[in-house]
């Protein structure tokens, strides 16, 4: 049975339904409400119901729906207008603007019955008194829709010089349309400044910033402006989100995306709109989708995802190829259609322009986590001990880049030595090129074959060797003995790599006795004696770590012994070959892990800091990353946050191109730590951001990369950077799990998110995540954390019209403040439970109960409170009276002659001068909080009318701040209150006092 018996009751459901989500359901109930008021037999009910059904059609995918409802009205404007009040005539005017541009974007409407319309809505407005400024704005739209430039330009000249006036678009939508118009101009820089106060939140209505932010992506990306390019796509995509009506913006952010090499959160986009694909009712918008969808499928296809199954149009399944076909001849033929009814090629020409972009940056990272649907080039990472030899680092430094061409077989052997010799990135590959190009060897000589099996061993690992044994054979063959040992040595460090220590530490053993006796009969030279030498370090090296906490001295002694060695047998040597400068930086980075060991922190940092200079000095920068890191590391633990900063920096800047993601992603998240400790948060965040992309390409997304998104989050949150912020932790949230990163992690985040909703106004949302938080903390053994998270859920429940559930909440709250002794929560929560009684059914008297109680909990405690306690808890008990007194004030109605009221009155003036007294006992301290309840209790005393009282808190205020700083906000406010309040009384007849107010004063 229906709700609607009156027009106050339909009033209540049009207010109701206007707040619900845009879409089809909302729609329908408007349709019921109009059927519903036009049972009422009331002309103002229908015109009401027409009303609200056109700004829903119009907010929503059902725009072409819009007609109709708008003919019925306009008729019973021109049969009746009386039957209209003030409210409803504004807005049939209003709704002229909805008509003219509606029928520009319905591709059927013919352009004469537009031009018809515009001329209609021109008379209409005249006769209305109306200024002409949103006439020429509908005739600008026009003009530049079928591509009239010069009247476009002469409409655009007389919209901006016409008068604003009740008609005229806020101003946030105006700004919106010019800076578009600059855009098309070519004019991006233009187009910005004209945005600027809707960005910056000036300017703002239903549908801004929602759209300007959509719209600056492509202009911001094209000036190089990528930062703020992310921030307006983070922000701007949360608004559009959830308003079915903005498919042209969300197409604006789909495009974002494919431009940026976001190609997979594009996907995602689409994935969560898949009625956007099909929907008639606005066939300009549709027409933008499709053109960004046609866009985003051609860019899969050429990085060879064009198989890869795609979210499309229901009833079936899609591949990138095949959606990119479908749209394109979907969007071709909407845009003809266009065309052909506007009699030029504009419309076709900016949709085959849109289609045919080219990504404006290579990869952008967002800090929301997508997973790349296609595998970039990524330069190789450094190599580092653990996962193979250093002597295979040395000699290879990572992958190798793509080859782009095909040299000779000479030219890829010198190739390959060069960068061997001179242990630079890529060299492995270069020898795999070797290989390759020679096939079966037997063009080659011994040495080239033993080159090519050494380095096939070293990309083996573990399996290669019985290769380095083919490449020690290979090596005595060609006459180099020294280089044999080498090979064989390389080996057994590989297999100690492999968990067979002592097997390896035996085989070693007698090369390094070979080849001592063949460097000392001048049979090898420095370099092959210093590669066994130094395997042999790092074998006793890897014992000394393997059995870390039952290894005596004697085990670290002889590797400290047989990396002095190497230093001994390369210092000294060089020149033009880095071999020997590399592994005598190599040498001191075990020396100090040696130190290290051995509780010596300071010296570990000195050698490693030494080594990392060295590695830098011989042109080897990729080498310093691993010790930079430990610096970083021990300096850290030393609680030296310069030093720490500085060796991270030097490790990503060392690293550059060549550490691999994970490393890049761990070396951006210490930094980012480091920075935010530092109050640093805008450069932490950077690194952060930055953390995350590389955690992402690195397949880490769920590990890493959830810690650098939360940590991203907060530091965009201390930015007071909400809406990015939030979107980041949803990101974030959905990987974090309290098995992999902690509880701890897991509260933090909805914590954080929580503060960010609220700033946002999504306080229904940002409750959901404090409570589940504080459920989380619940069962922690400190239970400050539940504390809180239950008190701030219970401000959010509150601030979200949820009255119930908020005093279940801060009931919660006081009960732990008080198991913790926390007496000023446990009167804060008591005081909120009041103002929410007063807003609720119990009413005033449930109300002053609490706030009562809430004035005992604070007197109690003060009696008990050490020095320590007691000026907060006098300020909150000022604090408490105060809430009191305005809470008495409140509740009493404004019948002036009710006795209730007066008493009310008396009772909150009685509570607002025992506030003066409190905080006046806090001397200086109190000093503003003392005068503010002073003018609370003139304003009581003015209400009373009793003018004299009230002139004499006035002028105690004044008093009070006699020879005080004027350049204080709060002394300029109390002083401007006082004179006004004494202004007040003078003009209802009071007297000077003669004697002072009733209460103490301080």
């Amino acid at each position: 049975m229906s709700g609607v018996t009156d027009l106050d009751a339909l009033r209540r459901e049009l207010a109701e339904n206007s707040g619900q989500p845009e879409g089809p359901a909302r729609n329908a109930r408007a349709e019921q409400l109009l059927a519903e008021a036009e049972r009422l037999d009331v002309p103002l009910a229908v015109i009401e119901a027409l009303g609200h059904l056109l700004r829903v059609y119009n907010y929503s995918s059902e725009k072409d729906r819009m007609f109709v409802p708008f003919a019925r009205l306009l008729r019973m404007w021109d049969e009746r207008p009386g039957d209209f009040d003030e409210d409803e005539t504004h807005s049939l005017h209003w709704f002229f603007k909805w008509m003219s541009a509606g029928m520009l974007d319905q591709p059927h409407v013919p352009l004469a019955s537009v031009e018809k319309w515009l001329a209609e809505m021109e008379h209409r407005y005249r006769l209305a008194g109306h200024s002409e400024r949103a006439v020429r704005s509908a005739e600008f739209t026009v003009a530049a829709h079928v591509g009239d430039l010069a009247r476009a330009e002469r409409a655009y000249a007389a919209w901006l010089a016409a008068d604003r006036d009740a008609m005229a678009d806020c101003h946030a939508c105006e700004l919106g349309a010019q800076g578009a118009w600059q855009v098309r101009c070519g004019r991006d820089a233009r187009a910005l400044e004209l945005w600027r106060p809707v960005l910056d939140g000036e300017f703002c209505c239903a549908h801004e910033p929602h759209t300007v932010l959509a719209a600056s992506l492509g202009p911001l990306l094209r000036l190089g402006r990528v930062e703020e390019a992310r921030a307006h796509h983070l922000r701007g995509f949360r608004l559009v989100r959830p308003m079915e009506s903005m498919r042209g913006a969300y197409a604006d952010h789909v495009e974002f995306c494919a431009l940026t090499g976001n190609e997979a959160r594009a996907l995602e986009l689409l994935a969560e709109r898949p009625a956007y694909f099909t929907d008639t009712g606005h066939p300009r918008s549709r027409l933008d989708f499709l053109a960004v969808v046609t866009l985003l499928m051609d860019r899969l296809t050429g990085l060879g995802l064009g198989e890869r199954q795609v979210p499309g149009p229901a009833g079936r399944t899609w591949t990138a190829r095949e959606l990119a076909g479908h749209a394109r001849v979907e969007a071709t033929e909407l845009a003809g259609r266009f065309d052909r009814r506007n009699g030029t090629s504009c419309v076709g020409d900016r949709i085959r322009a849109r289609m045919a972009q080219r990504p404006l940056v290579e990869r952008l990272p967002l800090g929301v986590r997508a997973a790349r649907p296609a595998t970039a080039p990524v330069t190789a990472p450094p190599p580092v001990p653990g996962g193979t030899t250093r002597e295979t680092a040395e000699q290879t430094g990572g992958q190798a880049a793509e080859e782009t061409t095909a040299p000779g077989l000479p030219a890829l052997l010198a190739e390959a030595r060069r960068l061997s010799d001179t242990l630079r990135p890529h060299a492995l590959q270069a020898w795999a090129a070797v290989a390759r190009a020679a096939r079966d060897g037997a063009a080659l000589e011994p040495r080239d074959r033993a080159e090519i099996a050494d380095h096939e061993a070293m990309a083996l690992g573990a399996e290669g060797i019985a290769l380095f044994e083919r490449a020690a054979e290979l090596y005595a063959e060609a006459g180099d003995p020294g280089e044999a040992l080498a090979a064989r040595a390389r080996g057994a460090y590989v297999r100690a790599l492999a968990g067979e220590v002592d097997a390896a530490l035996d085989a070693v053993t007698g090369l390094y006795d070979e080849v001592l006796a063949l460097y000392a009969d001048e049979g090898t030279g420095v370099r092959q004696t210093a590669s066994v030498v130094m395997s042999r370090a790092r074998i006793l090296m890897r014992r000394v770590h393997e059995t870390a906490g039952e290894v005596g001295e004697d085990a670290v002694a002889d590797a400290e012994a047989a990396v002095r060695e190497v230093l001994a047998l390369v210092e000294g040597h060089g020149g033009d070959d880095v071999r020997p400068a590399a592994r005598a930086a190599e040498a001191r980075a075990m020396l100090a892990e040696l130190a290290g060991l051995r509780g010596d922190a300071g010296r570990a940092a000195e050698l490693f800091r030494r080594a990392a200079g060295a590695y830098v000095a011989a042109g080897l920068p990729w080498f310093a990353v691993e010790y930079e890191a430990q610096v970083a590391a021990l300096a850290h633990h030393a609680g030296d946050l310069d030093e720490t900063e500085r060796a991270l920096r030097a490790a990503l800047e060392h690293g550059g191109p060549y550490v691999e993601p994970v490393g890049r992603a761990q070396l951006h998240l210490q930094l980012a730590e480091v920075l935010g400790g530092r109050d640093a948060a805008g450069e932490a965040a950077e690194h952060a951001l930055e953390a995350a992309h590389w955690a992402d390409e690195a397949g880490e997304s769920g590990t890493l990369g959830a810690w650098a998104r939360q940590q991203l989050g907060g530091f965009l949150l201390r930015e007071a950077r909400y809406a990015e912020a939030a979107e980041v932790l949803e990101s974030a949230l959905a990987d974090l799990r309290a098995e992999t990163h902690g509880d701890g992690a897991v509260v933090q985040t909805r914590w954080w998110l929580g503060d960010c909703l609220g700033e946002l106004g999504e306080h229904r949302a940002a409750a959901e995540h404090r409570l589940k938080a504080a459920d989380i903390a619940r069962h922690w053994p400190e239970q400050q954390d539940h504390a809180t998270l239950a008190h701030l859920a219970a401000e959010s429940l509150g601030a979200a019209g949820l009255a119930d559930e908020a005093d279940r909440a801060y009931v919660r709250a006081g009960d732990l403040w008080r198991a913790l002794g926390n007496a000023p929560f446990l009167v804060r929560a008591l005081r909120a439970r009041a103002w929410l009684a007063l807003r609720g059914e119990s009413g005033a008297q449930d109300a002053r109960a609490l706030m009562a109680r809430a004035v005992r909990e604070c007197e109690t405690a003060l009696a008990a409170a050490g020095p320590a306690d007691r000026e907060e808890l006098t300020d909150e008990l000022g604090g408490t009276h105060r809430q009191f007194a305005e809470l008495l004030a409140r509740s009493a109605s404004e019948e002036a002659e009710d006795p209730a009221i007066r008493a009310a009155f008396e009772a909150a003036l009685e509570q607002m001068t025992r506030a003066a007294a409190v905080f006046g006992a806090l001397g200086a301290a109190g000093l503003h909080s003392r005068t503010g309840a002073e003018l609370g209790a003139g304003w009581l005393e003015a209400d009373l009318n009793r003018p004299a009282r009230a002139a004499a808190h006035a002028r105690a205020v004044l008093a009070a701040y006699e020879g005080a700083d004027d350049a204080d906000e709060t002394v300029r406010a109390r002083r401007a209150e006082a004179a006004q309040m004494l202004e007040a009384v003078r003009d209802e007849g009071g007297e000077e006092p003669t004697d002072p107010p009733p209460g103490p004063r301080a």
